[in-house]
């Protein structure tokens, strides 16, 4: 691999590997905890390409400035006015029931649904276009039914969404940027 950044290796007791650009010098890589370093290595060799390309944009797009706390509550503020009733209107279409809705601030994650049918939402939503916030509302409705991201998950998602990838595509080109705001 090149020198020209450093890898850091998280792993846990997940099933897949998974990469990130998390810095303009460092990549993470989440791995399951018996995976081995050959496999890593071999994984990272693969993606060498996508690396370089999303390391390079990392490196040449100014940074916004970090959102304050006064910024980031207000942003909570606004997705918790915001993003229950799309949850509300996108439920149904999906066929699905939910608990508790909870705003967060997260730098990782755009949204996540527990087993217990709760909906947890990064507050940095509010900052994406609506069709992008409501691919994310049905991304996470859509593990109340397949709670992974199988062919089944992702014709749910199509089925209430059909035009999904484009926002999918959008939050993946410029989700990064977003969550670099906070600290």
């Amino acid at each position: 691999m090149p020198a020209d950044y450093r890898i850091e290796l998280l792993r846990s007791r997940r099933k897949t590997i998974a990469v990130q650009i998390t810095a303009p010098d460092c990549v993470t890589v989440r791995a399951p905890l018996r995976m081995p370093a050959s496999a890593i290595d071999g994984f990272l060799r693969q993606h060498a390409g996508w690396i370089e390309t999303h390391l390079q944009a990392r490196r040449t797009r100014p940074a916004a400035p970090a959102l304050t706390a006064a910024e980031r509550r207000a942003l909570a503020e606004q997705a918790a006015a915001a993003l229950p009733g799309r949850i509300a209107h996108f439920a149904p279409l999906v066929g699905v029931s939910y608990g508790r809705i909870t705003i967060r601030c997260q730098k990782t994650r755009w949204g996540s649904c527990s087993a217990q049918g709760n909906l947890n939402f990064n507050c940095l939503l509010m900052l994406c276009p609506p069709d992008v916030r409501d691919y994310v509302v049905v991304h996470e409705l859509c593990h109340r039914r397949e709670m992974n991201h199988s062919p089944r998950f992702w014709a749910l998602v199509e089925a209430a969404l059909p035009d999904y990838r484009a926002a999918r595509q959008w939050l993946k080109a410029n989700g990064p940027a977003l969550t670099g705001r906070v600290e």
